[in-house]
Formats: structure tokens, sequence, C-alpha cells
């Protein structure tokens, strides 16, 4: 990238952009979108199956956007319980469990061929991890871990995914495991990102919200709304900021916007 910035205020669109977003306004019907929410699992499924393990690089890049991980410690080795919400194929959970050994990492997905692939990884042990399959809007997260035990949350890119009006069914359901005192780790799709303006017409369901060819839903987040969320369910908001990246593909000459929300939200 060739910068990075963070602010309170959203990306100001070009008046091309914001012609094209101010022309798209038909909305997906409402029978494919029943149908679409309805597939949601079998969608993100084969999602795993046509991509395997290759998709997402490796996120190594965790530990120093959140260094919570560290700073939550009273003490040098203090173990650690995470819980690592959407955790997909395991690039961002492998990456952790080596980086720190005293961590001890729940780990779920929405999606059952995920799960596989997690369990299937040589970096997987059951003396380090348990993984297990879960629909964050309806499976209770009590059913795979005590209640107040986990001291971390992540939830990176995976709120994205779900429909905004369950959202809030997921904030609710990690709350219940949450230590009091302790945060949810939160980044996610921005407002104006380079992947919004990109849908072609006939691809949006709702305001700032949209899907893909392959049936996969994206969501992208203001401040505001990512604020409201959290505290309607009795967090406390720490941070919540825009991220701005510019990426460069000087193959093509390109300049890319990519705007992410980033944010800590706390258990009184």
């Amino acid at each position: 990238g060739a910068f990075q910035k963070k602010s309170h205020s959203a990306r100001v669109l070009t008046p091309e952009e914001a012609e094209r977003l101010a022309k798209d306004q038909v909305l997906v019907s409402e029978f494919k979108q029943l149908k679409l929410e309805k597939e949601a699992q079998k969608n993100w499924d084969l999602f795993y199956k046509r991509n395997s393990t290759n998709f997402f690089k490796d996120r190594h890049w965790t530990t120093r956007e959140f260094q919570e991980l560290k700073a939550c410690r009273e003490f040098a080795d203090q173990k650690l319980t995470i819980l690592e919400a959407g955790c997909g194929v395991g690039n961002c959970l492998f990456p952790l469990l080596e980086e720190d050994l005293n961590i001890f990492a729940y780990a779920c997905d929405f999606s059952p061929r995920a799960v596989e692939y997690v369990k299937k990884n040589a970096l997987y042990s059951t003396e380090r991890c348990k993984v297990f399959q879960c629909d964050l809007t309806k499976d209770d997260l009590l059913d795979n871990i005590p209640a107040d035990s986990v001291d971390v949350v992540t939830l990176i890119f995976v709120l994205s995914a779900i429909h905004p009006d369950k959202m809030h069914l997921v904030l609710k359901n990690l709350y219940k495991v949450l230590k009091p005192g302790k945060c949810v780790l939160f980044r996610d799709y921005g407002l104006y990102d380079h992947a919004m303006l990109r849908f072609k017409s006939s691809s949006k369901l709702g305001e700032n919200f949209y899907v893909r060819q392959d049936g996969t839903r994206s969501y992208f987040f203001t401040e505001e709304f990512l604020s409201q969320l959290f505290k309607a369910e009795g967090y406390e908001q720490v941070v919540n900021e825009y991220v701005q990246r510019e990426t460069v593909n000087r193959k093509e000459d390109l300049r890319v916007p990519r705007v992410f929300l980033q944010g800590k939200f706390q258990k009184p």
C-alpha cells in the first residue's frame, strides 16, 4: 500500500463515483433476497470448495494491527483464551498460534467445509485450539465455550457477510462468552471501499449491502452504524475508525482506494 491513514470521516467520492452510486438504486427482488439468505451457508461452502485454502493470504498483519493481543496481558507469558469468530480456513488462526505460544484458541465458522480444512491443517492441535461449525446468528456459543471465559474475540471480515438485520444476534452471542472488561477486535469493509464501487448494477440488496456473483454477500460499514450496533448490545466503544489505504497495482498502473473499519469494543 502506498499509504495508510486512520480517520473518523468517510472517504470522499470522486464525482464519477458519486454519480455511479446514485444511479444504482434498483434492489434485488425480495424472492431472490430470501433465497440468498436461505442458501447463505451453501454459498460459502461452495466458495471454500472452489478456492480450497488458497484464496486468502495468511494474515501475519493481525498482531501488528491489534497490539491489544499483547497489551491485554497483565504479565508477559500470561495464557490468553481467544475466540476467532468466523475463522475461515485458519489464515488468521494459525499465524497467531505460531507467533504466540501462550494462546488457546476457540475458532468457529459458518461453513462446515472451512472447519474441515482447519482440522486437516498440520498445525491444528486440540491442545491449542478447538474448532467447531457455528451459525453465529442462531447457534449458542455456550454449547462450546464456557460463559465469561474469553480474553479476546476477533471478528475480522465476518460481520459484513451477515444480513444487517441479524448482526446484533452475533454481538449478543459473543457477549456471553467474553470476560467482563475484555474486548472484541473488529475489522471489516468500510463505506466506499473499492470493492463496493466495483459491483455491477442489479447487485444491490439494500443500503451499503451487495451480493457477489457467487451468491456470497457483503456489507460496507459506516462508523456510526457500527457504533450503534455494538452499543445497543451493551458494549463500550474504545476505538472505532476508518482505515484508508491506497493499493498500487504497478503492472496495470492502477491506484485502488481500500477502506476498512477498525474497532475495539469492550464488555463492561
